[in-house]
């Protein structure tokens, strides 16, 4: 018996149409049918939820011929590799965007300081841009479960880069004045650590939110 028979066996002696199992697993009518039909696998994340929706042992949805079951292994294997390079690639865009956003608000200030209002361009990059970005970045990182416990180092990190965004507006201005190295406003180092963790506590928030709907 192929998997796609067992699964819709376990639905039918629970009882539950297709329209019912697609809405309590997540997905939709036609994922379900594709599944029972052999035209899709499903992934181990929804084999898990249909085993207890199913009231079946993991074995039970999972017991095929051996080449089935090697079929489904190349499958879960193929599947995982492709959300680990699409894991991969998102955090680089991640961390391409946020470096591209403060870069690009130093050169911007650079080349047209002197057809702008520096003070009206510093507030804006100061107090809108970086924030924002660094606080979206840093929910993103929350509410996906980036690097782990380590996702917490990128607190420090945004603060430091908000603290050198002077260099972006005023400081900059100052410094082909005077010619000569002023140093960053460190008074912003808390104000940027704050954001951050807002972020990222914002995030892990979310994503608990979202896990508890979805196993009620």
């Amino acid at each position: 018996m192929e998997i796609g028979s067992i699964i819709r066996n376990a639905r039918n002696n629970a009882k539950l149409s297709q329209e019912q199992a697609a809405e309590a697993l997540g997905v939709s009518r036609q994922t379900i049918s594709n599944w029972e039909t052999g035209k899709s696998y499903p992934d181990i994340i929804s084999v898990i939820r249909m085993s207890e929706l199913y009231s079946v042992s993991l074995d039970h949805l999972l017991k095929e011929e051996d080449s089935m079951k090697q079929t489904y292994k190349e499958y879960l294997e193929e599947s995982t590799n492709v959300v680990k390079s699409n894991d991969q690639k998102s955090k680089l865009i991640l961390v391409t965007t946020v470096l591209g956003i403060w870069a690009l608000s130093l050169i911007a200030f650079v080349l047209v300081h002197k057809n702008v209002d520096e003070y009206g361009y510093g507030l804006a990059v100061t107090w809108a841009v970086l924030p924002v970005t660094f606080f979206a970045a840093s929910f993103i990182i929350g509410k996906r479960d980036w690097f782990g416990k380590m996702k917490w180092l990128a607190a420090p990190v945004f603060s430091v880069m908000y603290t050198m965004s002077g260099y972006a507006t005023l400081v900059t201005a100052e410094n082909m004045v005077i010619k000569s190295v002023m140093w960053p406003d460190f008074a912003k180092l808390p104000i940027g650590l704050l954001i951050s963790l807002a972020g990222i506590a914002t995030g892990i928030l979310v994503n608990k939110r979202q896990t508890k709907n979805k196993e009620e």
